[in-house]
């Protein structure tokens, strides 16, 4: 039902937009990461010494073993200028509107725009208004590629994130936090055209500003901005724990009674400010389905690189 829809908004084969959407579709596919596919203990492992990474949180552990598949991943998030070319095909760009009832949209617009001083750069991530307009644009992928794009369950956005399941506590190249001094200053002083530095963004949760995408170094696995910048949607249902997920290829396909209406975010980095180790790749929460500022990417569900 969800495709046909996408399908009946979509523009026509010779409007103008469709250059824009051609050159996300190959952009999609060209920035696709290979990540094979083999067991790891899902949650948070501690360190050699036996130290937990998120010790004040008790919803990632403990830690289960899982197998996946093989599957590939975009190497980063999907932009602004991206999310904003699938709105407009599928007829919807205007529906986050101030004056259609979206009040969100008078601190963050869901628009793009070729100013880099913007919030809304193209290059910078996207902040969906939504979990339903996250996983419509890798339906949409979907259906433009004749590949099975979806958003990650949880269980692939970790295993990626630690480089196939290393005891990592970061996604940077480095497996470390050097810190971006962007942020670092009152809102009314940041300046966006000041230099990158360090190797992942994480401060300031009052601010919506964020780095373009690809900004820092990517980690080993070639994967940018799985620590930091935005926090990210997975498809999984949020539950406590991973009692309640199977061993193979696992994703929480039901919600819970006491948790009903939230899905998964990870990359708690990516929310600004942090504390007790949930800036590490082990944090993870519940946000309601029309939570509107988490940003995402999409895999491929496919055992083979994509050509």
């Amino acid at each position: 039902m969800l495709l046909l829809a996408l399908s009946t908004g979509c523009s026509s084969p010779q409007a103008p937009s469709d250059i824009k959407i051609d050159g996300v579709l190959t952009s999609a596919k060209s920035n696709l990461v290979f990540v094979e596919g083999g067991e790891f203990w899902l949650g948070d492992v501690g360190n050699e010494s036996g130290v937990l990474f998120n010790p004040i949180s008790d919803d990632n552990k403990p830690p289960k073993l899982v197998e996946l598949e093989s599957f590939s991943i975009l190497k980063r998030e999907v932009t602004w200028g991206e999310f904003v070319t699938f709105l407009k095909d599928v007829g919807r760009a205007g529906d986050y509107t101030v004056e259609k009832g979206f009040k969100r949209a008078v601190r963050l617009p869901i628009t793009s725009n070729d100013d880099p001083a913007s919030p809304n750069y193209k290059h910078k991530p996207a902040r969906s208004p939504n979990f339903q307009e996250a996983e419509n644009y890798c339906l949409w992928l979907a259906e433009k590629t004749r590949l099975p794009f979806s958003l990650p369950s949880e269980a692939q956005w970790e295993y990626a994130a630690r480089n196939r399941g290393q005891a990592i506590a970061f996604a940077t190249d480095t497996g470390e936090v050097e810190l971006d001094k962007y942020l670092q200053r009152p809102s009314y002083a940041i300046d966006p055209m000041q230099p990158v530095s360090g190797n992942v963004l994480i401060h300031s949760s009052i601010d919506v500003e964020r780095r373009p995408v690809g900004s820092y170094p990517p980690s080993p696995l070639g994967l940018h901005d799985m620590t930091g910048n935005v926090a990210e949607w997975t498809k999984d249902w949020f539950r406590p724990g991973f009692d309640h997920l199977s061993t193979k290829n696992p994703v929480a396909i039901e919600p819970s009674r006491e948790h009903a209406g939230k899905r998964v975010v990870r990359d708690l980095a990516g929310l600004g400010d942090h504390v007790g180790g949930n800036a590490t790749v082990y944090g993870r929460m519940g946000r309601g389905l029309n939570s509107y500022y988490q940003g995402f990417r999409c895999v491929v569900n496919q055992p083979q690189p994509i050509n």
